[in-house]
């Protein structure tokens, strides 16, 4: 007869699920999108490539009790000679469920890995709404979340 062995959630054998971290997405959303082409139709005409000014910033709350809010927002603006092209801004949300999560790595969580997995959708967003407005989809450079989170860190630490 062959042994069993029980890799099952039990303290005994060092598997215990209560003590394991446990991460979940619960919903992702918009929160707000806008998008502004002030100068249309004279915009569109315009065959000179734009100067795009491309700002990011991420916001994280606690909403309850082992449930956490990421706000990834992304505003971008296009510019030529003839004056702004279009403007556009999107506040985009997750849920994410944190059980058993060590606390000094639920801020890392939310400020880094939260806005990394929220970033891909956002990015659609942001390219289907510029498309929608008559011009080429911005297609924004992924966005290294742990080194802004690590230069903020420095910051916080030299001020």
């Amino acid at each position: 007869m062959a042994d069993e062995i029980d890799l099952g959630a039990n303290p005994e054998n060092g598997f215990d699920d209560q003590a394991m971290p446990q991460v979940a997405i619960l919903t992702q959303y918009v929160k707000d999108l806008s998008f502004e082409n002030p100068n249309a139709p004279g915009s569109l005409q315009v065959q000179a490539q734009p100067r795009i000014d491309v700002n990011v910033g991420v916001n994280a709350r606690k909403a309850a009790d082992d449930v956490y809010e990421v706000e990834l927002k992304i505003s971008a603006k296009a510019d030529t000679d003839s004056g702004a092209a279009f403007m556009v801004e999107l506040l985009y949300a997750g849920l994410f469920g944190l059980k058993n999560v060590p606390e000094e790595a639920i801020e890392p969580f939310c400020i880094i890995e939260g806005p990394r997995i929220l970033f891909p959708f956002a990015r659609r967003i942001i390219a289907d709404a510029v498309r929608d407005g008559g011009f080429p989809p911005l297609m924004l450079d992924p966005i290294d979340f742990g080194a802004l989170y690590m230069s903020q860190q420095g910051q916080v630490g030299n001020a």
